[in-house]
């Protein structure tokens, strides 16, 4: 049970955020707040959703691509920080599953993900 103005808080600053609909299996492109110095630059990472956990502010999504050298590479974004600029949805997929771990293990065309058709 939360603090009622504890929760009030939480739900204005998740009001203050525009955030679109994704779930697991989607493609997004995350455009991140990168802080070098005293300069601040976007950087956008792109990759497929494996995992969305936790309730509130404090929700997180964990984004896997396919780096250099075939190396896979994981980040786990607060949903809702202020490091996030945008996230957009590029691709729907298709998964029968809420968490797609199973992808660590997969390579090149056996990790793809089939694209959801909407009519």
């Amino acid at each position: 049970m939360k603090n009622r103005y504890i929760e009030s808080f939480e739900q204005a600053q998740m009001a203050s955020k525009n955030i679109p609909a994704f779930r697991a299996g989607d493609t997004v492109r995350v455009a991140v707040n990168i802080k070098e110095g005293e300069k601040t630059r976007v950087q956008n990472f792109e990759g497929v959703c494996i995992s969305i956990r936790g309730e509130g502010t404090g929700k997180t999504f964990i984004v896997r691509k396919i780096g250099a050298n075939n190396v896979g590479v994981e980040r786990i974004f607060p949903l809702y920080s202020d490091s996030i600029e945008s996230i957009e949805v590029l691709r729907r997929g298709r998964v029968r599953r809420a968490k797609l771990y199973y992808l660590r293990n997969l390579r090149g065309k056996a990790a793809r993900i089939k694209e959801l058709r909407r009519k």
